[in-house]
């Protein structure tokens, strides 16, 4: 058995073992932190907190840099994606009969990597970067908690739910990082800029 094959076992295993620790209530929880219109609420409440600290040239600075945050990311999983043709857990076979416990639909056939962490850490990155840039003299800490915890659940649910692999990801929250870092620092430059 080569490398690839044997991570492709693990990641199999650890993504059934992790699946199957559920019970009715964290099933609705995960259902919702799956759920990409439960984000718009916090969404909406990071938009306007930025525009009451930063101003509204700096706001929408920020909102530009997280809105080409989520197409890179997103355009990207999707290149991934076809590209690589790694079937989602609830396509593949062997997952199914070990016990998969689906809670949505079956979607698209394929799912590496995951878009939805990709995204949520990627938002996460940019925003906070794009914070502690914004205001320097602030400590940020708590907001990265907030939002790293945030990207933490809505990636983790993706497993739970049955769509990804474990490590579908947290390679999506490894580009999704990679991503927010780089248009948050790009954002910051730009910043510079315009003074």
């Amino acid at each position: 058995m080569n490398f690839v094959m044997w991570l492709h076992h693990l990641d199999q295993h650890l993504t059934l073992a992790l699946n199957s620790l559920h019970c009715p209530f964290t099933d609705a929880v995960w259902v919702l932190f799956s759920d990409k219109k439960v984000w718009y609420v916090m969404y909406a409440a990071l938009a306007v907190l930025l525009f009451v600290r930063a101003g509204w040239k700096k706001a929408l600075l920020v909102l530009l840099s997280v809105a080409l945050t989520v197409l890179a990311c997103d355009q990207f999983a999707n290149l991934i994606k076809d590209s690589v043709a790694r079937l989602r857990p609830v396509w593949d076979n062997w997952m199914v009969a070990g016990g998969l416990h689906r809670l949505e639909g079956r979607g698209n056939f394929y799912g590496f990597f995951s878009a939805h962490a990709a995204n949520s850490f990627g938002v996460a990155a940019c925003v906070l970067e794009s914070f502690r840039e914004v205001d320097k003299n602030r400590n940020y800490r708590g907001m990265a908690c907030l939002l790293f915890g945030w990207a933490a659940l809505v990636s983790v649910s993706r497993v739970f739910v049955g769509k990804h692999f474990l490590g579908d990801v947290l390679v999506g929250a490894a580009v999704g990082l990679l991503f927010g870092w780089i248009i948050g620092k790009i954002s910051y430059l730009c910043k510079l800029w315009e003074k």
